[in-house]
This record gives structure tokens, sequence and C-alpha cells, in this order.
């Protein structure tokens, strides 16, 4: 059977980025986990991690309806992330980091969702083009196009026009 606890944390971070929701994601990945063990008999040996991400971005659309939630930016556990800074003995340097990581998170928080949907793909779980184009269900060209709307609006927020001179 498919090694689904492998993508657990593909999973998790998905539906916390969308939902942007710590206990709304832990409960989507759940029900994703056990709607993906029920229906093993509809996987057709395409790639599982896209499959099971599919399963986890439609329940969060899904729990997202039904509860007419609007876009918020929510907190963000850097351990689990993994944008915590090595362990350093500069306080100074810890503090940086901590300090663009905040920026960081809020920015991309920030990104409206079909934007942070396909750059957490991209740029957290690393899937490819057609792997996003098949989980979020759209052309590989909206996938592309979106992300350069995503990178462009980071790039904004981090790298103001004065600092690009």
């Amino acid at each position: 059977m498919l090694q689904l606890v492998n993508h657990l944390g593909a999973s998790y971070n998905l539906a916390k980025w969308l939902t942007q929701n710590e206990q709304d994601a832990e409960d989507i990945v759940q029900d994703a986990y056990l709607r993906a063990v029920r229906h093993f008999g509809s996987f057709r040996g395409e790639e599982g991690r896209a499959w099971l991400l599919t399963i986890v971005r439609n329940l969060c659309y899904d729990a997202m309806r039904r509860k007419q939630v609007r876009e918020s930016t929510a907190s963000f556990d850097e351990e689990l992330h993994g944008t915590c800074p090595t362990t350093t003995s500069d306080p100074e340097s810890a503090l940086l980091h901590k300090e663009r990581a905040d920026v960081l998170r809020r920015a991309l928080g920030e990104l409206p969702l079909e934007l942070r949907e396909v750059l957490v793909l991209r740029e957290i779980e690393e899937l490819s083009y057609r792997e996003i184009a098949s989980i979020a269900q759209i052309p590989m060209g909206t996938v592309m196009s979106r992300l350069s709307r995503a990178r462009r609006r980071l790039q904004d927020v981090l790298l103001p026009p004065e600092s690009l001179r």
C-alpha cells in the first residue's frame, strides 16, 4: 500500500497554509488519510504524494466553504516547518533570523489563497509544476503565472524598491 505516513508532513503543511488554522489542518489531514485508505481502490498508480495532497486540498476548500472562512493570518510553528535557526551562540544572528522568518511568514500568509497554495506546493513541498497542476486542478500555464505573481508579491514585500538601488 502507498506509504501514506511519508507524506504526513507535506499534508499538514498544505492544510495549515490553506486553512491557516492548526486544529482545522489536523482534522483535515486525519480525514484525508481516512479517505485515502477507504478509497485506495481508486488510486491508479500515479504519484502517491500528489494523489494524497489532492485529497487534502479538496478537503481544505470544502471546509473553508462550509465555514465561510475569510483569509486571515495565523501562527506558524517554526520547529514543525523548519524555519528555526540552527542553534547559535550569537544572539544577534538568532534575532535577525527570527525577524526575517516572521516577515516572510506574514507576507506568505497575506497572499491570496490561490497564490499561497501554488507557492507552498512548489517552494516548501518542492513539487513539480505538473504535480501542482494535477493537485490544484488547473492548467500548467496557470500554475506558472500564479507562481510568478506570488513570487513578485513576496519580493515587493520583502525587498522594497528603495532596497533594489
